[in-house]
């Protein structure tokens, strides 16, 4: 299975934090790990907010993730048309454009957020 990880995700898998079942799905050598660049943007502009749930080094995050296999998946402009599809259930725009690349590439999202799971798209809620 092909999983696109939130932000929210890859921070938890850094620091050690997941819980169980993404865990699972994450060690699960059969999977495929993609992590969106707005994550890395993401982190670097809510930690330069000031939001402490995002204080991690960008350049070490997005190092980590290339050696441990995960794939970058860029922003397209296939990807950006998708968000205006979205229906207005979220907000944050960071996770809007992944939640549209995950749609628009036909791969699961994997999240935290159960708003993210009130959308009808391929959202697996941990």
């Amino acid at each position: 299975m092909k999983l696109l990880l939130d932000t929210n995700i890859l921070l938890w898998s850094a620091a050690n934090k997941l819980p169980l079942v993404a865990e699972k799905l994450i060690l699960d050598k059969s999977n495929h790990l993609f992590f969106s660049s707005a994550c890395i943007w993401e982190v670097v502009i809510k930690a330069d907010l000031g939001r402490t749930d995002f204080l991690v080094d960008p350049y070490a995050l997005y190092s980590g993730l290339l050696n441990n296999g995960y794939n970058e998946m860029s922003i397209t402009v296939r990807h950006t048309l998708a968000v205006s599809s979205l229906p207005d259930i979220h907000k944050d725009p960071f996770d809007r454009i992944m939640l549209a690349q995950a749609i628009t590439e036909g791969i699961q999202f994997l999240t935290s957020d159960a708003r993210l799971a009130s959308y009808p798209a391929p959202v697996i809620l941990v």
